[in-house]
């Protein structure tokens, strides 16, 4: 078995996709994963399951909440070693360090191109600041993030993959939810 950590893509949010954890938490055992969890009304998982890759289990679990809520959604999969590993390599731990609410994580469904990266960064108008670590984007919001003009529509569009967000607080709640799972 391998620890795997999920997260769903605008649930909970605004009013939007609305799921109860609890509901997700059974669609979970309900599929045969191993200690199914989940942190905060969000979307974010960790669970256990036969070691197998990212995109089946996303595949797997999209179907799931189609069929199960009527919820289609992305679902972005890494294990708790990749989701470890991310989180090391930030290149802002200033950021984490002064201003973790301002720092965001977005695992993204493939790997940017660098110059798919230098595109976002030419087309960033704010104090914005983005850098790619293999499929996720860490991004500081020094301003804050609700009036950035740094949004998701503008990222998917320059990355060309689909992404969704973590502020640094939830990235570091999420390896420790998988150590306690299994690590």
């Amino acid at each position: 078995m391998s620890t795997y950590i999920g997260f769903l893509r605008a649930v909970n949010v605004g009013g939007n996709s609305k799921i109860a954890m609890a509901d997700l938490k059974a669609l979970l055992v309900d599929l045969g994963f191993d200690d199914p969890r989940t942190l905060l009304q969000t979307g974010n998982l960790v669970f256990g399951a036969a070691k197998t890759s990212a995109a089946k289990l996303e595949t797997r679990l999209e179907q799931a909440l189609t069929d199960e809520f009527g919820l289609a959604t992305d679902v972005f999969v890494r294990t708790a070693s990749e989701w470890s590993a991310a989180i090391a390599a930030n290149p802002f731990p200033k950021a984490a360090a002064d201003d973790p609410s301002h720092l965001v994580v977005m695992p993204l469904k493939k790997a940017p191109t660098k110059q798919a990266v230098g595109a976002l960064q030419a087309a960033i108008a704010g104090r914005e600041t983005v850098a790619a670590v293999g499929r996720e984007l860490f991004l500081v919001y020094p301003d804050g993030i609700g009036r950035s003009k740094l949004t998701i529509k503008m990222i998917e569009s320059k990355l060309d993959t689909r992404g969704t967000g973590r502020n640094w607080n939830t990235a570091l709640k999420l390896v420790q939810l998988a150590a306690a799972v299994g690590g």
